[in-house]
């Protein structure tokens, strides 16, 4: 990805040094090295981020490789301050060194860790860090989403992803900084929740200056003493009170108001730290079957989204590319995305910020279920929720997916306490938004029933949620799979009803001989029939009372799957004015789609 751009939208530096690009590259899958000491034999140059199964990488190996070392060197020195080196993610255990010093080890692949180097770093300012990464192809008791464990992408998965994947940086930090910022919106009182952390050297006599403003207008600038190295403090907005001045606060896909924050650290009368952020007022809840926005019900108009770029694979080409899907997204009439299997980059979380675009977040899925695959998958979720918690766009947590790692749950009571724990934990570590506890069917403890229904009939799509369908009927029944609804003991209590997954048609053009590109859970043979079927669909899905939401396969085509509205370089498979109308279910709508380059 371009480095131009600060991989952590949400606390900003204006100094730091990009470490993507060039780094010395080897695959060790005898495991022979141990440590840095040992006379590794370099055998390729790779461009980080992009993961050696890419072939933006400049390997484009996607054979089964289960550990791999990666180095390079920088320029940096801590002129008495300290040296943070951050990691946004690498799949799936990671070793860190510095100059021969190890500095940090991390599990999980999805999320992001940092090292304090300051001790390990050279006097002369020439530094040089090396990694290390396990990434069995084989675990199944791990968090890997839609990454295959067969050589060859088979059915609904996709290559592996293995190593580094995100943006390392460097930066400077003061002796004592800050280390985390966490808003939440308080929208019932117009207040904003702000609580910091300190890192480094806490002492007494630091105090926090918070500033907030809209545009050119300040909305607040307070200063909090800070206690125990943190600062936690609710921080009233002044509210209009007349609706469309107070609308013009808060934030929604229509209207994606954000507010610029400057949040500085003081001690001893000098500034320490000053870091940039935002945030944005809006609430998202639950009311009887309707999903709420700012406390109004609104419908969700959703498309799947997998996250996945032919020759770049998990990581985005660039920022500019993370923006274009959001943009996408809008231009055909979405109003959010659900990120399937992948927790997505910072950045693109910061353009739906920005742009407007409600995201759903997913837990990438183990396959095993074990005590091993659960707290791998408690831990690593708990990570994914801290780094999140701040995004207004985030609107839905979502821990499991059509009982993926959890395959017995009619059955076994393990499985079914597994679920019930993840949305308890979720629910505790943010009691702001919704929680699905397993999305598909087989539902238990969760607050939106999500159903996956693939039929591409609208005739009997319309028989079964229709105005005339019965929700007690429609839960006595079975749906896809042989899956029922709602487990035994937890029938449906009001939540809302959303078709989280249908569609999935499938057309591509000219497709290569003898290559399946073009899976899908039906398929057509002209984007006017492709268009004619999305339209029959739409119209038919936007028409029940049932649902307060749905979530259309997919967004783009994605190696053998050939379902999406866009082809995979993004291109749209039908003029985007039309997706949107469709989308919309408005007929002969006037409206262009926005310019999308």
């Amino acid at each position: 990805m371009a480095d131009t751009a600060y991989p952590r939208p949400q606390l900003v530096r204006e100094h730091w040094l990009s470490l993507n690009g060039g780094w010395r590259f080897t695959f060790d899958n005898n495991r022979q090295y141990n440590d840095p000491s040992d006379e590794i034999a370099w055998t390729n140059e790779i461009t980080v981020p992009f993961p050696p199964e890419s072939e933006a990488s400049g390997i484009g190996n996607r054979g089964f490789n289960d550990t791999c070392w990666y180095e390079r060197e920088f320029e940096i020195k801590a002129e008495g301050e300290r040296v943070l080196l951050h990691f946004g993610a690498v799949d799936y255990r990671a070793q860190v060194w510095v100059n021969g010093f190890m500095v940090v080890e991390h599990e999980g692949g999805h999320t992001p860790f940092t090292a304090d180097i300051t001790a390990a770093l050279n006097d002369s300012g020439r530094q040089r860090v090396t990694v290390r990464v396990e990434d069995d192809p084989h675990d199944l008791a791990k968090p890997r989403g839609k990454q295959d464990w067969q050589l060859e992408p088979h059915s609904i998965w996709y290559p592996r992803t293995t190593g580094i994947w995100q943006t390392v940086w460097v930066e400077r930090v003061a002796n004592t900084f800050i280390q985390k910022l966490r808003w939440t919106p308080h929208f019932d009182g117009f207040e904003i929740g702000c609580e910091t952390f300190i890192g480094g050297d806490v002492h007494p006599n630091l105090r926090i200056e918070v500033k907030i403003s809209h545009g050119d207008k300040i909305l607040s600038n307070d200063s909090y003493t800070v206690i125990a190295g943190e600062a936690h403090r609710k921080i009233a907005l002044s509210d209009p009170g007349i609706d469309d001045s107070r609308n013009e606060l808060l934030w929604s896909p229509e209207r994606p108001t954000l507010l610029d924050a400057e949040v500085t650290l003081w001690g001893d009368g000098r500034i320490l730290d000053k870091v940039h952020s935002y945030t944005a007022l809006r609430s998202v809840n639950i009311n009887r079957d309707r999903f709420m926005l700012n406390g109004r019900p609104y419908q969700l108009r959703m498309v799947l989204d997998q996250g996945y770029w032919d020759d770049t694979l998990l990581t985005a080409p660039s920022d500019d590319a993370l923006r274009k899907d959001v943009e996408l997204a809008k231009a055909m009439g979405f109003n959010g995305v659900r990120k399937h299997q992948k927790i997505e980059d910072p950045r693109y979380l910061y353009w739906a910020d920005k742009l407007g675009l409600l995201v759903w977040e997913e837990m990438p899925s183990a396959y095993r279920f074990s005590p091993l695959a659960v707290t791998r998958m408690v831990r690593e979720w708990m990570e994914v929720i801290d780094r999140d918690y701040s995004h207004p766009c985030v609107i839905v947590w979502v821990p499991f997916n059509e009982s993926w790692g959890v395959p017995n749950l009619t059955s076994t009571q393990s499985h079914r306490n597994a679920v019930e724990a993840l949305y308890h934990l979720t629910r505790t570590l943010d009691s702001t938004r919704p929680v699905i506890g397993n999305d598909g069917w087989e539902a238990s403890a969760t607050d939106i029933l999500g159903i996956h229904d693939y039929d591409c009939d609208p005739v009997s799509l319309k028989a079964r949620y229709g105005s005339s369908a019965q929700t007690q009927e429609l839960f006595d029944r079975r749906r896809p799979g042989g899956r029922i609804l709602t487990l035994d003991g937890y029938p449906h209590r009001g939540q809302p009803i959303m078709l989280t997954e249908f569609g999935g048609i499938a057309y591509t053009r000219n497709p290569p001989p003898g290559v399946n590109k073009d899976w899908g859970y039906s398929k057509v043979t002209s984007e006017q029939e492709l268009l004619d079927n999305y339209r029959n669909l739409l119209e038919v899905i936007n028409d029940t009372v049932i649902f307060s939401g749905f979530c259309y396969t997919q967004f783009t085509d994605t190696f053998q799957e050939a379902n999406g509205l866009l082809y995979a370089d993004r291109t749209p498979k039908m003029p985007l004015e039309e997706i949107a109308a469709a989308t919309r279910s408005v007929k002969n709508e006037a409206k262009s789609a926005p310019d999308i380059k």
